[in-house]
């Protein structure tokens, strides 16, 4: 089986960790592993530059967590980290004090930066970078080109009476807490998808949309040229997770987001925002909560097949048990 998943950071790592784990328990290859191929298109729109160094957050989340080295605590980062460099960037004035790199994790963006000045692509750095770990899964940008998603706030004292700033600066240290008037993604209209992200789509059994942020997450994927053709033409049933509970987002301040594009945080209604294929949308199939089942006749009625399963990624077995309700959804719209 080959399995294509479209993904962001934390949420998405949680539930390609499970993923994992249910497959080598499905269809292992006698190794410890799996007989199956999971390639996963990571959101890059998070990435930016920072004292010189390309930081790319989403890659990171996912790597390090297949890799078995995040912090399981504050839930990003590397276990047992250090930041005797970073207070030392701050002494002297340089990048952003309220972003703190880990020293481990500083050798991450150290590595990657020097490979991409030596001329390698995005790609291919990725590609080396998760040689040194275990994770069972091939990560792939969706970009090798450079995009970056940049938010736009109300600044009444701006000649325009509007700001940019980076989506790293509003999500951090503003905690999406001042108002999105829109996302700017820099660099996506010139961008195109990385080698074997289409083809990886287009040849997949199963497309599967994690439970990451729809707006600057999924949808950042979406727009890159090519992505969407690719995900409206494939054979394979595509299925999306819910990153909405209940009215709630299950991780970090995705209800700002929606709120920027004019999108009710509810399952369904980010379920109707990627729409139905058979209606010119993405996706074939969704899985919401238990708790939201009473949206489920309303989506169907809009074309999409769903399911109402626990969502609540609190353990590897909770999230095995979400991977596997999502291939079994995704078998359903095969038959």
């Amino acid at each position: 089986m080959r399995i294509t998943v479209l993904a962001g950071g934390v949420g998405g790592a949680k539930f390609l960790r499970g993923l994992r784990d249910h497959l080598r328990q499905v269809a292992p290859d006698g190794l410890g592993g799996t007989t199956a191929e999971v390639t996963v298109v990571v959101n890059t729109g998070d990435d930016v530059w920072l004292t010189g160094l390309r930081v790319c957050p989403d890659l990171d989340s996912i790597m390090y967590t297949l890799g078995g080295a995040n912090d399981e605590v504050r839930g990003w980062g590397r276990v047992g980290e250090s930041e005797r460099v970073s207070a030392e960037l701050t002494e002297y004035g340089v990048g952003w004090p309220w972003f703190t790199l880990g020293d481990l994790d500083l050798g991450t963006h150290i590595t990657r930066s020097h490979l991409l000045r030596e001329g390698l692509t995005l790609s291919e750095v990725t590609t080396r970078l998760t040689a040194r770990w275990n994770l069972g899964v091939r990560l792939l940008p969706m970009s090798d080109h450079e995009v970056e998603t940049h938010v736009v706030v109300a600044d009444l004292d701006a000649p325009t009476g509007e700001r940019s700033m980076h989506f790293e600066e509003w999500w951090v240290h503003y905690r999406a807490g001042l108002p999105a008037l829109r996302f700017e993604q820099h660099g996506l209209s010139s961008s195109v998808a990385a080698p074997d992200v289409v083809e990886a789509i287009l040849s997949a059994d199963v497309v599967l949309f994690a439970p990451s942020n729809p707006v600057v997450s999924i949808d950042t994927i979406v727009a890159v040229p090519g992505i969407r053709d690719a995900l409206r033409a494939t054979a394979a049933p595509v299925v999306g997770v819910s990153p909405i509970i209940s009215g709630s987002a299950v991780r970090g301040m995705a209800h700002a987001c929606l709120s920027a594009i004019g999108v009710e945080t509810a399952a369904d209604a980010v379920a109707l925002h990627y729409g139905a294929r058979d209606a010119g949308g993405l996706l074939d199939g969704w899985l919401l909560d238990e708790s939201d089942a009473a949206l489920t006749p309303a989506l169907e009625q809009a074309g999409l097949r769903v399911a109402a399963v626990p969502l609540w990624m609190n353990s590897v077995e909770t999230s095995a048990a979400l991977a596997a309700a999502a291939l079994a959804e995704a078998a359903g719209l095969s038959v």
